[in-house]
């Protein structure tokens, strides 16, 4: 019994022995080995992370184009155009020469056109035609040779006029709408509309907005109300 007991002690004793010889001194490099595997880690990281923040900030900056437009009084129209060419979405943001800022979405994706001008709180939608994408992808075209600033020349811009009616009982749930549409017209009357050859000599036009494309095309956009 009480050698059983002798040798049950000491194997309670053995594993502390374990940790007292050869062994604790190859556990030192394996444990810097680790850190310095994690160091790395840690500076490849950093590494990827400030080089993913300058590659956004230059996609932000090359995706902004400035345009500055001669109109009919010598003056000029402000224009710039935000690019997203992941959604192909070009989005005008167009001041006048009195300072009215309208914001017009070309989303290619669903096909729309969406007017908002400033001193109204109403959207208009219509659908893209083929001149439409034609102009937008010149626009995605050239955002990739990071042209941030252009002066369109008057006599060699060609220019036209399109007429726009506004669908009577045409209105739209602003909450049914795409991003960035729906964010546009969220708090605005967004109604449908549709090509027309003019107003006419009874109606009005209701608003104009002028938005030109790198191909040197420039469209004055006029919307009015159709009779009920």
């Amino acid at each position: 019994m009480v050698t059983c007991w002798k040798h049950s002690e000491a194997s309670m004793e053995d594993p502390r022995c374990m940790h007292c010889g050869p062994i604790s001194s190859s556990w030192i490099p394996h444990k810097l080995l680790w850190g310095g595997l994690a160091a790395t880690l840690l500076i490849v990281i950093i590494a990827l992370g400030v080089t993913a923040h300058l590659g956004l900030q230059h996609k932000t900056q090359s995706s902004l184009q400035v345009v500055r437009i001669p109109d009919d009084t010598s003056g000029f129209i402000n224009q710039s155009a935000l690019i997203d060419k992941h959604n192909n979405i070009v989005t005008y943001s167009v001041t006048s020469h009195v300072n009215h800022t309208s914001t017009v979405i070309f989303d290619m994706r669903h096909g729309l056109v969406c007017y908002k001008p400033d001193n109204q709180e109403s959207c208009f939608l219509r659908q893209m035609e083929t001149l439409d994408y034609k102009n937008v992808q010149s626009q995605l075209n050239k955002s990739e040779q990071q042209v941030s600033q252009v002066c369109l020349v008057g006599n060699e811009t060609e220019k036209h006029t399109e007429f726009f009616g506004v669908l009577p009982g045409s209105r739209v749930d602003a909450s049914t709408l795409q991003e960035p549409l729906q964010s546009l017209c969220q708090q605005a009357s967004v109604y449908w509309t549709r090509r027309s050859d003019g107003p006419g000599k009874q109606r009005l036009i209701y608003f104009c907005i002028d938005i030109c494309f790198p191909s040197n095309i420039c469209v004055s956009v006029c919307f009015y109300y159709l009779p009920e």
